[in-house]
């Protein structure tokens, strides 16, 4: 008698969820993954995993859900075991989703690292975080360009960001802004891989990470996994980098999984300490002490500047903030606002009176956002929403705190100030002391 195949739904958010299902569950005989459901990210929901990525065991692909409809289906569909395949979450939310899949019948799993981490050939560094909006971008940048200037040639991989056409986003790889328009990005995809092209280093995201990592090694002395929300690496690590935020200390040790990063970490950035208050930056000092020891703690501000710091100050401004960051990271501002605030803005506009369409739903299901602008963009009717928000808005100028050059892919009827961002460490050890070690412990440079 043939054993009975265990059912599975993987619960996800468009990019753990695919690669949970690429490295634990494809091409497994004992499983039958009967579903995904989609959580965070709008319009993923009703569509298919489709068959070239899901394996010969799954001919029709494989249907994705909203997540509300995961008691329903779990009865409906007779599954045995819940998999929860996104980041950015509190344990109180976990344990709110383990606790519905258990009631509906179903066993609730947390797949590890040990499944879901893929060997590379080159080395790894990997830059993680403990929340959503720690600074994992700027840190990822510094890191880049400290390996450049050591004169290795670097390629990063990011993150999956996979919400237009699955199959076309199996392995894309982003070496010139033109990419950007020839992969029919996002405006949170943009945001993540236009710094990278901008900088000159190439940057490779998508779908099917073990294909991806094979394409970047052709070209890499060394990998730098760039990680999202706070998810733990999609590769075996040399060198892991874990950014804490002291504006909200106790989140490194009540999110899922970005314990697991500050647990895993060789080196801890603790970022933004130029504008976090003592009690706070002592309270990630002593957490990190706690339960990582023997990482190295490296010190970091990301300081805020502009380049026209006089269409700011006496003006009347729109911040124009990260979406995610806003929304499931839940920070309460920017650097659009601390641009306003910095270079002596006369008032900060309130755009919830002037938004439509999708954003205004975005402030609809995020009512905490307050007086600011998230910058959501994942389809054309986003785009568009946001641009008629940004232009019916009653402002002098739009402070823009996003990474991307907003004006490249919206027609904004007012003034735009870009505020920029990098990482600045503060005293030593520095990056730049820990990666040339590494180097040359790895006999990448002599």
């Amino acid at each position: 008698m043939a054993k009975k195949k265990k059912r599975v739904i993987i619960i996800g958010a468009a990019g753990r969820d695919f690669h949970n299902f690429n490295t634990a569950f494809r091409g497994k005989e004992e499983y039958e993954v009967v579903a995904f459901t989609a959580a965070q990210i709008p319009d993923i929901e009703d569509r298919k995993y489709p068959a070239d990525l899901a394996g010969s065991l799954y001919p029709e692909g494989i249907p994705i859900y909203s997540q509300d409809k995961l008691s329903n289906l779990i009865r409906e569909l007779n599954v045995d075991v819940c998999a929860f395949s996104y980041s950015d979450v509190s344990y109180r939310e976990v344990m709110s989703v383990a606790s519905q899949v258990n009631a509906a019948g179903a066993d609730f799993l947390l797949i590890g690292t040990n499944q879901t981490m893929i060997e590379s050939s080159k080395p790894v560094v990997s830059v993680c975080a403990v929340r959503t909006g720690c600074g994992k971008s700027q840190t990822s940048r510094k890191v880049i360009e400290e390996l450049m200037g050591l004169g290795l040639k670097v390629v990063a991989i990011r993150h999956p960001m996979p919400y237009g056409d699955l199959s076309a986003q199996k392995v894309q790889r982003f070496a010139v802004l033109e990419d950007l328009e020839k992969h029919d990005c996002t405006i949170e995809e943009m945001e993540e891989y236009e710094p990278h092209i901008s900088r000159g280093n190439i940057i490779y995201a998508g779908i099917d990470y073990e294909a991806i990592i094979r394409e970047a090694e052709k070209e890499a002395d060394i990998i730098v996994w760039d990680g999202g929300n706070n998810d733990f690496s999609f590769y075996k690590t040399d060198l892991l980098i874990t950014i804490a935020d002291p504006h909200r200390p106790g989140d490194e040790l009540n999110y899922y999984p970005g314990e697991t990063n500050l647990r895993l970490a060789d080196v801890i950035v603790i970022n933004k300490i130029d504008t976090a208050s003592p009690g706070n930056i002592q309270t990630v000092r002593d957490n990190i002490q706690k339960i990582n020891p023997k990482a190295v703690v490296v010190d970091a501000a990301s300081p805020v500047t502009v380049d026209q710091p006089e269409l700011i100050r006496g003006k009347r401004v729109l911040a124009v903030e990260d979406g995610p960051t806003l929304t499931h990271g839940g920070t309460k501002l920017g650097a659009g606002i601390i641009a306003a605030k910095k270079y002596g803005a006369a008032e900060i506009i309130d755009p919830r009176p002037f938004a439509v369409g999708r954003i205004r739903e975005t402030f609809r299901i995020y009512p905490e956002i307050g007086t600011l602008l998230p910058a959501m963009g994942y389809g054309k009717e986003q785009k568009k929403d946001l641009e008629e928000t940004i232009n019916k808005t009653d402002c002098d100028t739009v402070i823009v705190g996003t990474p991307i050059d907003l004006s490249r892919i919206l027609k904004v009827n007012k003034p735009m100030v870009r505020a920029r961002y990098d990482l600045e460490e503060i005293g030593s050890p520095d990056l730049y002391d820990v990666l040339k070690e590494f180097a040359e412990k790895n006999s990448l440079i002599k």
